[in-house]
């Protein structure tokens, strides 16, 4: 069918079916274009005026083919390429893709409406949507895979040099010093498989496919735990408190995980903050469940500044310049929420930073 044709037909900038339900097709949070049988316009929302730049009473009555004059990425015309009006009767429209309009990309994506399943095209509505959403995710992929190339490159440097220097020295060496330059290598080894690790939790909360094998697990001996590893690492004994209020109840969770939280939370506490490092474990109700175990991490530090509260849960977000990818409390808050659970971050007493994230008891894994 020709788009250009004359026929003269009434113009509208809502069409019936939005109208009954009260909804103006200025309320689309997305750009609407709607035409008509004739390939004219009828419908030009505001979004779609933002987008394009153009005015409603500009575009309304007008061919959509000279309305939206879209190209492919290779130059060609996109309505010529998709002739929405003629070709075969069977198609009902255009996934999402990113075209040119005026030299600036837009997604576009159309639905053909037709009176019967083979009938003639009846409306021809087009979404239309700036690709700011598009550009800011790539963006994150980028700063993503810069950070992991930057992170990784130290590890491996050392890998590489000190294995290269043992393979063609070897007998110049004495024990202590293959031993020192072995655990080297065994330290940034495991801190590439570390890095490794948060890759993948990072695509599985991303994708929704973060899985959680769920068993009983102590929290206090779980906290207790973490605790010793830091001091037998050398932080004094008397840096950290822990306190337990009893009963606790049964709580069901990935062990793995957890550990991955309160591993996170307390070394934040450690390197980033100051002081005494307190460690609450209480029972404690979760949204709709009656019971549930809060863990309340605290220390004395600089704390995080207010404008910055709602950001640390973000990727790349980096409390002070002490090194770190910044993914880790990105990860944190994946796996608490996949328990169903939730963390918040505040002000500690003690002027410092406090994270506090609640679980529900949950259920096992049979039963979830």
């Amino acid at each position: 069918m020709d788009l250009t044709r004359t026929r003269e037909e009434p113009v509208r900038q809502t069409f019936p079916p939005i109208a009954e339900f009260g909804l103006d097709a200025d309320d689309l949070p997305d750009g609407l274009v709607v035409a008509d049988s004739t390939g004219r316009v009828i419908c030009f929302n505001a979004a779609a005026a933002r987008i394009c730049g153009t005015e409603p009473s500009d575009v309304l009555g007008r061919p959509i083919q000279s309305a939206l004059p879209l190209q492919d990425l290779d130059g060609h015309r996109w309505w010529q390429l998709t002739d929405p009006y003629g070709g075969l009767a069977t198609r009902s429209g255009q996934p999402e893709r990113g075209l040119l309009l005026e030299g600036r990309e837009v997604l576009v994506s159309a639905r053909y409406v037709r009176t019967h399943p083979t009938g003639p095209v009846h409306r021809l509505v087009v979404g239309l949507r700036g690709t700011e959403a598009r550009r800011r995710s790539e963006r994150s992929d980028a700063e993503l895979i810069a950070t992991v190339a930057h992170e990784l490159r130290s590890p491996l440097t050392s890998v590489k040099g000190f294995t290269a220097t043992l393979l063609a020295k070897w007998e110049r060496f004495t024990d202590d010093q293959k031993r020192l330059m072995l655990e080297t290598v065994d330290a940034d080894a495991n801190r590439v498989t570390r890095l490794i690790t948060e890759l993948l939790d990072i695509s599985r909360i991303d994708s929704g496919r973060l899985e959680v094998r769920r068993q009983p697990v102590d929290m206090a001996a779980a906290v207790r735990r973490h605790v010793q590893a830091h001091t037998a690492a050398g932080e004094p004994p008397d840096r950290f408190v822990t306190r337990i209020v009893e009963p606790l109840p049964e709580l069901w969770a990935d062990p793995d995980k957890i550990d991955q939280v309160l591993g996170n939370l307390l070394e934040n506490a450690v390197r980033h903050g100051d002081g005494t490092v307190t460690i609450e474990v209480a029972p404690a109700p979760h949204r709709h469940h009656d019971e549930g175990t809060a863990v309340t991490v605290s220390d004395e530090g600089p704390g995080i500044p207010e404008e910055s509260m709602s950001r640390v849960f973000t990727r790349f977000w980096r409390g002070s310049k002490r090194g770190g990818t910044g993914l880790g409390l990105y990860i944190v808050k994946g796996i608490v929420e996949a328990h169903g659970g939730d963390i918040t971050v505040s002000r500690a007493p003690g002027g410092g930073a406090q994270f506090r994230f609640t679980l529900p008891v949950g259920a096992p894994a049979f039963m979830a």
